[in-house]
């Protein structure tokens, strides 16, 4: 079969979560067989493609940071084309190209299958063997939301062969109140199992040793297909996948955590005892306020749960800082929780008021100087908590994933990850070894700990 000849060069920025990660990619896939060749840099390429978040203000500031960017790109006709798609696409639709008429393409969230209808309109100048576009020709692409998840299959990867992130499930029904999700990505969808299971083959077979799992909350797949929680099921099929090493848990909601899938876990394998539970907040009318739909007592009981059956669990959690009506003492009901519940790993964020949620129309809304001092305090809280974990692994024997060799340094000194370490939020390793290669899991000595990383040398054997 004659090769295909290249259609023209892109660039591909993707930004926000990494379920958008997983889109971009897609679309990147997408591309590839229609002969696009994905480039490094913007400047240069016959067009871009933006793949945007619009989850809270600091995203959306982000992107539009971006857009700005690149179609100053274009006006100096570095670039010849821009393509904006995903989240703040869904959510703006036409005001963005109100706010930025250069835009060449609007791409919604359901639309990213159609990448390669949205670069075909693109002017001719904008892409390499194309005809010319027709006067008029249709900017914008949105689709609703299929009532089956879009396929995930036939990625383009971007992130280390070693490394995969897997969504399992589309949208969201929780109707948290701060959170516009539901509006941007439709109602909670999960995959079918065996379409999931020929994903993490494929991804496997492409190299992956580090499977994370993904979606809007994944302790309630299954529910929207069978009435009942699947999560446990879909791990028993996963965790047989030849050449897996580690399936990591990502974004599970309180709710749904069965003794099933707490037993499934504790028993080991490739399956990490990491769960990453974003709590939000645990006083009870800050939780009621936000529409949680759980209550101190219940998250409460559910940590001891974990931790007295997981052996070595490392526990993720995010918390919210400034929602409208924290009091002072609420907070430090918040600041008590952490100090008590000892979080190995921890991220806050203050609120972010999102147009058309049912906090925007809360009263009790605090000043943006208090929210950020809020968070601020939060952090200072848990910092000497996790450094004191990370001092307490110093002399342990751990498996570590090599992730890649640290820039700069000695040709010996890579960046690898524990159990412990999710990627791209959570701490790193520094291995100094000869001979180590990314995607390696070796067996190490933590010698030492600097702060929220650690230092190790592999084990002889």
């Amino acid at each position: 079969m004659p090769k295909q000849r290249p259609q023209g060069s892109y660039a591909l920025i993707s930004l926000g979560c990494s379920k958008n990660l997983i889109d971009s990619e897609r679309m990147a896939g997408l591309l590839k067989l229609e002969g696009y060749v994905l480039v490094p840099k913007a400047e240069g390429a016959d067009f871009v493609v933006i793949n945007t978040c619009g989850f809270i203000q600091d995203a959306r500031s982000e992107s539009h940071a971006v857009i700005r960017e690149m179609l100053d790109l274009k006006r100096r006709r570095r670039i010849r084309g821009v393509i904006v798609t995903g989240c703040l696409a869904e959510r703006d639709k036409e005001k963005l190209l109100e706010t930025y008429p250069e835009i060449d393409q609007l791409v919604g969230v359901f639309g990213r299958e159609e990448i390669a209808t949205a670069v075909h309109r693109l002017p001719s100048r904008a892409r390499k063997n194309a005809a010319a576009s027709c006067p008029g020709q249709e900017r914008t692409l949105f689709r609703p939301a299929p009532e089956q998840p879009l396929p995930d299959a036939g990625r383009l990867r971007l992130t280390p062969s070693h490394l995969a992130f897997l969504k399992i499930a589309e949208g969201c029904d929780r109707a948290c109140s701060f959170c516009s999700i539901p509006q941007i990505r439709g109602r909670y969808a999960s995959k079918p199992i065996d379409q999931i299971v020929a994903e993490a083959e494929e991804l496997a077979a492409d190299g992956a040793r580090e499977l994370v799992l993904v979606a809007q909350e994944t302790s309630s797949y299954g529910v929207d297909r069978d009435g009942r929680p699947r999560l446990a099921d879909l791990l028993r099929r996963l965790r047989e996948i030849e050449g897996l090493a580690w399936i990591r848990l990502m974004y599970l909601y309180p709710m749904y955590i069965t003794d099933e899938l707490v037993e499934l876990i504790a028993s080991g394998g490739p399956i990490v005892p990491y769960l990453d539970l974003p709590l939000q907040h645990i006083d009870d009318t800050v939780l009621g306020r936000m529409r949680r739909q759980v209550n101190r007592a219940q998250i409460e009981q559910l940590l001891a749960r974990l931790r007295a059956r997981i052996p070595g669990l490392v526990l993720r959690t995010t918390l919210m800082t400034g929602f409208p009506g924290e009091s002072e003492a609420q907070f430090e009901t918040l600041l008590d929780f952490v100090r008590r519940q000892r979080f190995e790993r921890l991220g806050a964020f203050a609120y972010s008021e999102e147009p058309g949620s049912a906090a925007a129309g809360l009263d009790g809304a605090l000043s943006e100087d208090v929210k950020i001092a809020r968070r601020d305090r939060l952090l200072a809280e848990q910092q000497p908590i996790a450094f004191a974990w990370s001092q307490a692994q110093v002399g342990r024997q751990m498996e570590v994933i090599v992730d890649r060799r640290v820039p700069g340094e000695q040709p010996d000194a890579f960046l690898g990850r524990t159990y412990a370490d999710a990627p791209e939020v959570d701490g790193a390793v520094y291995v100094t070894g000869e001979s180590l290669l990314p995607g390696q899991l070796i067996r190490c000595e933590i010698v030492a700990a600097r702060d929220y990383d650690l230092i190790a040398v592999p084990l002889v054997a």
